[in-house]
Formats: C-alpha cells, sequence, structure tokens
C-alpha cells in the first residue's frame, strides 16, 4: 500500500509522521473523505473547495490544490481497487506541545482504503450530545472527531450505523459524519447551515438535483416524518429504515428512492459535478 506524504509516495507501512505533529497533539487539522470508483475520485473539486476552506478557517496555509489532486492521482494509480475511500489529511504540522503552531509548515496526507457499497437502508439513533453552532470550528471539516467517536460507539451499542444530534437550541442538526435528509407532508427538508451542520458535498447535490429544503427543524420532526435518509460521500443517498425504536416500514420511501435514483443518474454522468 502506498500514500503520499509530504511531497510523495511512501510505503504505508515505513512512513512516518512526528508525534510532536498538531494533527495529532491537539486534532490541529482538516481533512477530507471521497470514494473513488475504479480509481477515479467523486467530486474532487468541491472537496478541494472545502478542504481550503476548512485550512482557512483553521487559520491553516491553504492547500495546494494541484499538489493535492497530483498526490490523490499518484495514490489512486498505485493502488488499484474497484471502489475505494481516499482521505486527504492536512494539519498544522510539526509544532511544540501545546495549542501555539510551530514554524514547520503543514503535514499533507493521502492514503486509499478498500471500501464497500452501503446498502440502500440503515438504522440510526439520536443522542443526548449537542453540536455547537455558534463554536470557532462550526462548519469546519476538522480532524477533531473525538465527540463524533462516542456518539458512533452509542450508534454502534445500539444496532445502528449513525447517530444524530440537535445543536444547542434543541434543533435538527446533523450526523457524526452525514447530513440529514426528512420527509415532511411529501415534501423533503434539510437542516440549514444555520443550523451548525456541515456543508456537505452529497448535501449540496442533493438539494440541487432533487430540489430539498433547507428548513430549521425541531428533533420532533424525526418522530413524525414519513421518511428519513442521511447522505455522504460513502453513502451517498441512504434510507433510514430504524431510527431509535421507530420502524420506518417500506424504507426507502418514494421520495427517497426518487433521491436515490436522481443522485445515482446525476453522479455517474458527472464524477466532477
Amino acid at each position: 500500500m502506498k500514500i503520499w506524504l509530504d511531497g510523495g509516495l511512501q510505503d504505508a507501512h515505513s512512513a512516518n509522521v512526528s508525534v510532536f505533529d498538531h494533527g495529532l497533539t491537539v486534532g490541529d487539522g482538516v481533512f477530507e473523505t471521497l470514494r473513488t470508483v475504479e480509481g477515479t475520485p467523486f467530486a474532487l473539486t468541491r472537496h478541494l473547495r472545502r478542504l481550503a476552506s476548512s485550512a482557512r478557517g483553521l487559520g491553516l496555509p491553504e492547500p495546494d490544490a494541484d499538489e493535492v489532486r497530483r498526490a490523490c492521482e499518484a495514490v489512486t494509480a498505485a493502488n488499484p481497487m474497484p471502489y475505494g475511500r481516499l482521505r486527504i489529511t492536512y494539519t498544522g504540522g510539526v509544532s511544540p506541545l501545546g495549542s501555539d503552531r510551530g514554524a514547520a509548515g503543514p503535514t499533507l496526507v493521502v492514503a486509499l482504503g478498500e471500501a464497500t457499497r452501503r446498502p440502500d437502508t440503515t438504522s440510526v439513533v439520536t443522542v443526548p450530545w449537542t453540536r455547537n453552532e455558534r463554536g470557532a470550528v462550526t462548519g469546519l471539516k476538522t480532524t477533531s472527531y473525538a465527540e463524533n467517536v462516542v456518539a458512533l460507539a452509542r450508534a454502534r451499542q445500539q444496532a445502528a450505523t449513525e447517530a444524530l444530534f440537535a445543536n444547542t437550541h434543541g434543533r435538527l442538526c446533523e450526523g457524526t459524519g452525514s447530513n440529514v435528509f426528512v420527509v415532511l407532508d411529501g415534501e423533503l427538508h434539510t437542516p440549514p447551515l444555520a443550523s451548525g451542520c456541515l456543508a456537505g458535498i452529497t448535501r449540496a447535490l442533493v438539494l440541487e438535483w432533487a430540489g430539498a429544503h433547507e428548513t430549521d427543524l425541531p428533533m420532533a420532526a424525526l418522530e413524525r416524518a414519513e421518511e428519513v435518509f442521511v447522505t455522504s460521500s460513502l453513502r451517498d443517498v441512504q434510507a433510514v429504515a430504524r431510527l431509535d425504536g421507530r420502524v420506518l416500514p417500506g424504507a426507502p420511501g418514494p421520495v427517497t428512492a426518487k433521491a436515490m435514483r436522481i443522485f445515482e443518474e446525476r453522479s455517474a454522468a458527472d464524477i466532477d459535478p
């Protein structure tokens, strides 16, 4: 297995990142996850734009988009596989212990792992913890994922694959690594970015392609929703068949099934929309 580390391909088993890298010591970094099909990443341009936006939000130097593209091409060529998870990680680099950054400059790692296509339906749970819609890193895709790890572990304990958060006002926000959509009275809705959710790439495409509405929603909307689905780069559009203890019969329902079909067709027609 080959990865890209600071300028070139290296063997994954011998490549080294410093134990003083700020991404390790304090979670000072940003990242993107893309799906690849036969070595081609989906929506790479959108992901690179978000990577740059997240870096700016953390005060990191903007990554060189051309270098990141070269890294992605080199890694996918060196590791052929039919379906993969491509991970771009960009950190604050070697720094003193503590929150201050050093002068060494950022670390760039690009790695690829095998993945499997998601099933059409899944189970999700809600968790008692909240997203802070007014936090310093709200809306940034950072490597500080500890609260997601905890929430996802709670979901796994309940035989679910995702956990959904409210924000500090009790409004529906997002999952640990996904955005959430609900069908109410036959219409498709998703929380607005002001809720504190991440501006998901798949979320944006579903909004464009399926005509969803951005709507400020209470958590109670989940209880009365006719259909629920989650979106992410590896899930695409995935129907929710069980939410906490509630079964949503017939999942994927008609609105979700239409969104799944549209997304599959449009993404197949344009690999970099």
